[in-house]
């Protein structure tokens, strides 16, 4: 009996520490990323140039579609996408969150949106004010970190505080600080109720609880007279190095897996295309972080082959959507229940005459796959239909909150989600609860 605890201990002992190295490597690698980002950024634009813009961008508007690229430049942009996802992963780490699925997710996620509608001082007004929601339930902030992380989708709320609802100076900024304070407060109860919805079939559950109070904030605004027309900035002729960024991050993504776990991260990959990718699907638990950084280099490759199929350009926008499907590829998402959304869209656009070239189209290709769940749980037929759906809801929601939510295909994947999955569970009961009538009559049939 001794005998048996003691190597029980020891092997506990044993994937504790295998289990920190290979956070140590996560680590390592996102660390690296984010210093090679920064070199390019300077080489861009100059380091000058870069701080300049940097701080002339946590003043400007950032509804959608806000591409910072274009705003103050690429080196900014970059700039202000390293300064996020810095202080993302100190989040997660001061915290004690082990970096995995649903953390590298909400990582890649503040990254990628950092490129066209999150900053620093539009953000950080709704972290404390999810931080002053925790405290209130009673419960860690850790708790509520990755609502906080995801939910700075709301920053360009703050944003329209500041740049364009006309009250100038000190009290701008204090009034923006104070609605983004109020939103994070709210998040969290929102949110928890928003995943009852959908159950978990939207891989963007803080896309529906964003865009849900973006409307109210649409509504207000409205009210109060002001404008919320929305208008497209998009970087229709990025540079070569800035294109490449997520191809060559996708292909070092790959490597790193191979060299984390070599044989095992192939098995461990080919294992995970057999999940539904359902909320919460923590694909480095499941398998390994080697396998978990294979699919998101895998997804972003087959990402960045789509976006140039589709004759669209690396813009701000594109690149932080590919940055974010990389990141759920340790979150729900992988090949086998994406391609059937990534269809659905691509049909629904051909339908309805929409070029996927377009800013709207191509992100719902990419940002679509909120919804793989569906695929990977119901088949690849109800996954076409969702892509479907989707794609005519998405290039309606963006008008409903005035791109106050940086989240719109969360906003339309959790109500297409909502819309199919209410239909089965009624098919199912339906068929259920009338079973054991129609069994009698086919004996009575037989007799």
């Amino acid at each position: 009996m001794i005998i048996q605890q003691s190597g029980s201990g020891l092997l506990d002992t044993g994937r504790e520490i295998l289990m920190n190295k290979s956070e140590k490597q996560l680590y390592a690698f996102f660390g690296l990323m984010l210093i090679a980002t920064s070199i390019i950024a300077i080489y861009n634009n100059g380091l000058g140039n870069c701080l300049n813009g940097f701080l002339r961008l946590q003043w400007h508007s950032a509804r959608l579609i806000s591409d910072f690229t274009v705003i103050e430049g690429e080196g900014a942009a970059l700039l202000n996408a390293v300064f996020m996802g810095t202080a993302c992963l100190c989040l997660i780490k001061i915290n004690s969150i082990k970096l995995s699925g649903p953390s590298i997710a909400a990582f890649m996620t503040v990254f990628g949106f950092s490129l066209f509608g999150k900053t620093p001082l539009n953000s950080f007004p709704i972290v404390l004010g999810v931080f002053l929601a925790a405290r209130l339930a009673g419960k860690s902030f850790a708790n509520y970190l990755l609502i906080a992380l995801f939910g700075t989708a709301l920053g360009p709320w703050t944003s329209f505080i500041i740049a364009e609802s006309g009250i100038s100076g000190v009290s701008g900024l204090f009034a923006a600080i104070c609605a983004g304070i109020l939103t994070g407060f709210l998040l969290p109860s929102v949110a928890i109720w928003m995943l009852r919805l959908h159950e978990g079939y939207n891989l963007y559950n803080i896309g529906l609880t964003s865009g849900f109070l973006g409307i109210f904030g649409a509504s207000f605004l409205v009210a109060a007279k002001h404008d919320i027309s929305m208008k497209i900035v998009w970087n229709y002729n990025p540079s070569l190095l800035f294109s490449l960024i997520v191809p060559l991050t996708s292909l070092l993504l790959i490597f790193a897996g191979l060299a984390i776990d070599g044989r095992k991260s192939f098995t461990g990959f080919l294992h995970l295309q057999k999940h539904s990718g359902r909320l919460p699907s923590d694909f480095i638990t499941m398998t390994s972080s080697g396998a978990g950084l294979m699919n998101m280099g895998l997804l972003g490759l087959c990402g960045c082959i789509l976006v140039l199929s589709a004759g669209s350009s690396f813009s701000g926008p594109v690149v932080g959507a590919l940055l974010t499907v990389m990141g759920f590829g340790v979150f729900g998402k992988n090949f086998r229940n994406c391609w059937p959304v990534v269809t659905g869209v691509c049909l629904a656009a051909f339908l309805t005459g929409h070029s996927l070239a377009a800013p709207g189209p191509v992100l719902a290709l990419l940002f679509g796959t909120t919804l793989a769940p569906l695929a990977g749980e119901f088949g690849f037929l109800t996954g076409i239909t969702a892509g479907m759906v989707h794609f005519c809801l998405v290039m309606r929601t963006a008008q409903w909150h005035g791109g106050l939510s940086l989240y719109n295909n969360g906003l339309a994947g959790g109500l297409t989600a909502t819309l199919i999955v209410a239909f089965i569970e009624w098919y199912k009961s339906f068929h259920t609860r009338y079973k054991p009538e129609i069994n009698p009559l086919k004996a009575e049939m037989k007799n």
